[in-house]
């Protein structure tokens, strides 16, 4: 069974990471993120499992820049049932914004 999706999300209601664990055995699993070139984004990503921490994935995401968007592919083959892969972005040409709220008193 082949399993595909597709949505889009504005940044007002994304965060600054996407998370896919697998729960079902799985032969592939690919991720592809496109986001705006002109934000100049970078992608990393993790990958935990129930019984070791996070570590960095073991491919990178793979860049290709498309006219006014740069996309961002990852693919792992058979990936362990458990396992969770985390993708995580930032855009150098915007400030970060502050998320600080404040504290409660």
């Amino acid at each position: 069974m082949w399993i595909e999706y597709a949505y889009t999300v504005s940044d007002d209601k994304w965060g600054k990471w996407f998370q896919r664990a697998v729960r079902l055995p799985t032969e592939q699993l690919e991720v592809q993120l496109a986001f705006p070139a002109d934000l100049d984004p970078v992608v990393w990503g993790t990958e935990t499992s129930m019984t070791a921490e996070a570590s960095p994935l073991r491919t990178p995401p793979v860049r290709s820049d498309d006219g006014d968007l740069r996309q961002f592919t990852w693919i792992t083959a058979t990936p362990a049932l458990h396992a969770r892969y985390r993708l995580e972005w930032r855009f150098r040409a915007r400030p970060e914004r502050n998320t600080d709220q404040g504290e409660f008193r």
